[in-house]
């Protein structure tokens, strides 16, 4: 193997984020190299719900099932909490299938190395990168193997997906956005012993908070939220008599417990990078951005970064982007993690203590009301997330329902359309025949797909990002032509660049 070899991208980092990006990267033929200090996953209770508009992109690409033949009108629910607080109720359309799965952080990565490397991807381990430099033409990274030797490779762009103590925002000197611990948290992967005695799930009580996952078969996972002030010192190893001590202390009861197989401690400090480009250098998930972990929202923020970076990042290499397309990345992406930094400070705002107990009453009071609870589970399901609306145009931006299709004759949906990873263009039956031919000319970045459905649609023609989200629409009411498409398609992926080649005979 040479010492220096050239990618398309190299990903540092292979969390869950970096393996689904090197995944999306890998379905769209670009060379890509995983960059990851761990030799192997790394088995730790972290986050386990996937949420809806995570569910929904995973069924994109169909590694997820959908609740295809429900009803668009139709809702399917699950309840959830607000800072703890009972009565929220997240919901997505039917069509799209349970709003919430359950899914272990390891378990995802292991499924996105999987199938990162059945599409082509190099995955390296055992590399933690020290160095990185770049030019206006490439990234160099360096890295340093388990033995201390150094390996480096370049790329046309490198990707940060390495964690809240990323090495790529720290060597690109990429500024942040910082607020300063106030709680000091324990994680334990413990046996209870007296499991049927243990509140399960969110306890909320006048000295702090605990998170319950009972388990009287097995080992527990067990949280506790001091809102006395941050850890002293952060890094010191957490006991079992620590994690007792203080589950018991917060719970106002003793909590027994032995057989600590995995302890930790981590606090409320928030982070969110400036800018998540700078020149050939991108960040996503943790990389990016840090918050409190409440809600379940982190991993989810951090897969949505991926799928919207994937595809452009991938047409840009290919050279087939319109101009600025990566920068649409940071537009689109930092606003969502200011979001998820903003509303989970809000519900550590909801501390306990008198003082603030008239905000936990009038919190409780208004998740009954079935408005607050819809915006509310829309903002931490990532349902509310919308790119770019145009006026005129209030479809785009949009996530595009699961609608049930025809196509050809064969029934479909708009999930299917997307396994492929590629932009759509759809043609409803009132569409101008000449869109076609229009679309046609851009057919080696676009599917072209004639299409029928039962919903009355406010719209012939569609453009479908690989994403999920609609690039564009004629105007509400109005038909497109062929100018109009010849337009959205220069804009999101440059000059037409006709069909593939055909591979040469023998």
């Amino acid at each position: 193997m040479s010492p220096t070899q050239h990618y398309g991208v190299a990903v540092v980092g292979g969390g869950a984020v970096g393996m689904l990006l090197a995944a999306e990267l890998g379905l769209r033929g670009v060379r890509t190299v995983v960059l990851e200090r761990h030799t192997r996953t790394v088995d730790q209770p972290k986050a386990g719900t996937l949420h809806a508009r995570t569910v929904q992109s995973l069924a994109r690409r169909g590694l997820l099932p959908t609740g295809r033949g429900g009803a668009l009108d139709r809702a399917a629910t699950t309840p959830f909490h607000f800072a703890g607080l009972p009565g929220l109720t997240i919901s997505a359309p039917a069509v799209e299938g349970r709003p919430i799965a359950g899914r272990s952080q390891a378990d995802l990565e292991r499924d996105f190395e999987r199938r990162a490397r059945e599409l082509g991807v190099e995955i390296r381990r055992g590399h933690e990168v020290v160095g990185l430099a770049q030019d206006p033409d490439r990234v160099e990274v360096t890295a340093r193997l388990g033995d201390g030797r150094h390996a480096t490779v370049t790329a046309d762009y490198a990707v940060g997906a390495d964690g809240a103590r990323s090495a790529v925002r720290a060597l690109a000197g990429i500024a942040s956005d910082e607020h300063p611990p106030r709680v000091a948290a324990l994680l334990g992967q413990v046996r209870l012993l007296d499991p049927a005695g243990t509140p399960p799930g969110w306890n909320l009580t006048p000295r702090g908070w605990t998170v319950v996952n009972v388990n009287p078969f097995g080992h527990s996972r067990v949280i506790t939220f001091d809102f006395d002030g941050p850890h002293p010192d952060r890094h010191a190893p957490v006991t079992l008599d620590e994690l007792r001590s203080t589950a018991s202390r917060i719970a106002g009861h003793d909590i027994p417990m032995d057989d600590a197989v995995f302890t930790s401690r981590f606090s409320d400090f928030a982070r969110l990078a400036r800018r998540y480009r700078d020149g050939r250098v991108l960040l996503a998930g943790d990389a990016a951005h840090v918050h409190f972990p409440v809600g379940g929202q982190g991993l989810n923020l951090g897969l949505q970064d991926a799928f919207n970076l994937a595809w452009k990042l991938a047409l840009v290499v290919r050279g087939e982007a319109g101009k600025g397309l990566l920068d649409t990345y940071h537009d689109e992406r930092r606003p969502a993690g200011r979001r998820v930094v903003d509303n989970t400070r809000a519900q550590l705002a909801m501390r306990p203590g008198d003082d603030m107990a008239p905000l936990r009453a009038l919190f409780t009071e208004l998740l009954g009301l079935d408005q607050v609870s819809a915006h509310l589970g829309d903002m931490i399901s990532a349902q509310e997330t919308a790119y770019r609306a145009a006026p005129g145009s209030p479809w785009q931006g949009r996530f595009l329902p699961n609608l049930a299709l025809e196509a050809e004759g064969e029934e479909t949906c708009v999930a299917a359309l997307l396994h492929t990873g590629r932009p759509v263009v759809l043609l409803f039956p009132d569409a101008d025949p000449r869109l076609a031919g229009t679309a046609g000319a851009w057919s080696r970045t676009v599917d072209v797909v004639q299409v029928r459905c039962a919903h009355r649609l406010p719209w012939d023609t569609l453009l479908l990002r690989p994403d999920g989200y609609v690039a564009w629409t004629p105007v509400q009411g109005g038909r497109a032509t062929p100018q109009d498409l010849r337009g959205a398609l220069r804009q999101w992926f440059g000059e037409p660049r006709g069909p593939a080649p055909l591979p040469a005979a023998g």
